[in-house]
């Protein structure tokens, strides 16, 4: 199955440590959300970068283009306009524990 790579473009510079509070009550959705995908087997790895600017990452198999866009698109922090969602096909050349 493909593998696919979604960016999460914050809306600012420290976004992590600026958030305001509606920001914050989505970004506890997006958690939830990003959980449910990982227990259902969907997302391999998800994580925001660190310092000034807090790209997030989500790492997931979806077997199309308009599949993986249908779980970027129900990402909330992307569906509620938080921050800009960028999907992109991705091959794993080296994964511990994948050959």
């Amino acid at each position: 199955m493909p593998t696919w790579v979604y960016f999460l473009h914050p809306p600012r510079d420290d976004f992590a440590a600026t958030m305001t509070d509606d920001e914050a009550a989505i970004f506890g959705d997006h958690f939830e959300h990003l959980s449910r995908l990982l227990a259902d087997g969907v997302l391999i790895l998800a994580g925001p970068t660190l310092g000034s600017t807090n790209t997030g990452l989500c790492i997931f198999d979806a077997p199309d283009e308009p599949a993986a866009r249908a779980v970027m698109e129900s990402d909330p922090a992307i569906a509620r306009g938080v921050v800009a969602g960028e999907l992109r096909e991705m091959r794993v050349s080296l994964l511990r524990g994948r050959d």
